[in-house]
Parts: C-alpha cells; sequence; structure tokens
C-alpha cells in the first residue's frame, strides 16, 4: 500500500511529502491520521530540529478530497464539523504547538485547506506559479483549518474578505508583496531552497526559535502589558538554555557555535 505520506530525515530536517498526486495531495481520513502520527513523531524526537512541509506533482494540496465525502443528495447532511473537529483543528494545533520551526515548499496550488494548511507554516516559500485559493465559498463553506484566523492577520481585513467571498486565484507572486508568505523563487529551484532553509533553521538554536513562535503567538491575543510579561517568562527559559550558553562562548571565543536544541 502506498504511503500517503512520504517522510525522509536529513541534516536535522524532517521533510513530509503529502503523497496522493493523482488528487492533488487531497486530504481523506488516512492521510489525516498518517501526518498527525508523523507530526507527533517530529515533536518528541530530539534530532529533528526542523519539518518541512511541501506535496507531491503538480500540486501542494487541494484540501479535502470530495470524493471522501461521499454526500448522497437524498440522505441526511453531512456533520462537516465532525471532520473539522476529528482532522483539521487537531493538525493545526499541533502545527502551532510544535517547538520548531515548520516550513511549506509550496510546489502547486494549494486550494482551500491546503491553502489554509501552507499559511499556517511558520515560513512559506513558493514556486512562481504556486497559487493559494480559498475555495471554500464556491461550495458555500466556512474557511477552516485556521482560515478564519489566520487570514486578516497576514492579509487585513479588507483582503482576508475579499479572498474568502470570491475564492480568486491569488498567485504566489502576489501573496509576497502582500506579506503573506516569505519568498517566491522560481519552480526548479524551490526544492532546493527550501532545503537550504530547512537546513539553515536545523542549524540554529531552535528551543530558542520554538520559543520565538510560541511568544509571537502569544502575541496575537495580549495587550503590550501582557506581552511583556511573556518576553520576561521566555527570556528567562532561553537564559537558561545550553543553545544560549553556546551561542555566548562562540561568540566570546570568536568560532561558529554549535547548537543542539536544547
Amino acid at each position: 500500500m502506498m504511503a500517503l505520506i512520504e517522510s525522509a530525515v536529513s541534516a536535522g530536517v524532517m521533510t513530509l511529502t503529502l503523497n496522493r498526486p493523482e488528487r492533488l495531495n487531497s486530504f481523506n481520513d488516512e492521510m489525516h491520521r498518517e501526518l498527525a502520527e508523523y507530526l507527533r513523531q517530529a515533536a518528541r524526537d530530539d534530532s529533528v530540529r526542523c519539518l518541512l512541509l511541501t506535496g507531491a506533482g503538480r500540486g501542494f494540496c487541494a484540501g479535502q478530497d470530495l470524493n471522501d465525502r461521499n454526500v448522497d443528495p437524498s440522505g441526511p447532511a453531512p456533520d462537516l464539523g465532525y471532520s473539522v473537529e476529528t482532522f483539521y483543528n487537531p493538525l493545526v494545533r499541533r502545527l502551532a504547538a510544535l517547538p520548531k520551526p515548520v516550513i511549506a515548499a509550496v510546489n502547486g496550488v494549494a486550494a482551500g485547506a491546503g491553502a489554509t494548511l501552507a499559511l499556517g507554516c511558520d515560513l512559506v516559500i513558493a514556486a512562481r506559479s504556486a497559487s493559494f485559493v480559498m475555495a471554500f465559498s464556491k461550495l458555500g463553506l466556512v474557511p477552516d483549518c485556521g482560515g478564519t484566523w489566520m487570514l486578516p492577520r497576514l492579509a487585513g481585513r479588507a483582503r482576508a474578505l475579499g479572498l474568502a467571498l470570491l475564492g480568486d486565484k491569488l498567485s504566489a507572486e502576489q501573496a509576497e508583496r502582500w506579506g503573506m508568505i516569505w519568498q517566491v523563487v522560481e519552480d526548479a529551484e524551490l526544492a532546493d531552497s527550501a532545503q537550504a532553509l530547512a537546513r539553515h533553521l536545523a542549524a540554529q538554536p531552535t528551543y530558542g526559535l520554538g520559543l520565538i513562535k510560541q511568544a509571537l503567538l502569544a502575541a496575537e491575543q495580549n495587550t503590550l502589558d501582557q506581552q511583556l510579561d511573556v518576553e520576561r517568562d521566555y527570556q528567562r527559559l532561553a537564559g537558561r538554555s545550553a543553545d544560549y550558553r553556546e551561542g555566548v562562548t562562540a561568540f566570546l571565543a570568536k568560532r561558529a557555535p554549535q547548537f543542539t536544541g536544547k
């Protein structure tokens, strides 16, 4: 049986490839389960210092596989909230809570939950031909997989409403201009550029990077006064880390640091 998620670990980077190319890597329940297990592995494996998520074939992810819904027009209405609660919400929470950098390498179309999955990663690097489509409105649905939370924060309220209500294709170049993603590269350079970025991050003080990630997420909800307390608490933790000690020692000795993520 073909693995629906392909995994490879090298130089501290776990690369997860969504592997249903014949369905543009759209999600079914089994692919959700495989991805969840790999994310659990990434969280508990200290040798994994960075996570890279991409797609096989010509697309990143087309969201939910509608063939997996088996909607019978004459039958009872499906409970899509069950799917969101069982699969998509835990996926978003795992990515947000992962104390390591997460990169999305968007190699083609990212639609529906595939778009919100990509945009929910810490850094997004996209091929020039890639695109993002908030396709939910075309089916009368609401953006999920964190879409309604992240879109206004990434694009602003006006653009978020336009993207969500119209469901038009947004090019990778436009997403970069709007500040929604980190970088656009030529299609042929995507794999190498994404791996280089992931390997760079994996060699950094990833314990501190995880704290940065959590601090910035907390800032979305906090007042300035509350966030100053978060910074105090996280800086206390960072200052007690082996990585901080190594960073200072290496700086004073004028040598390259050897971080361990601890």
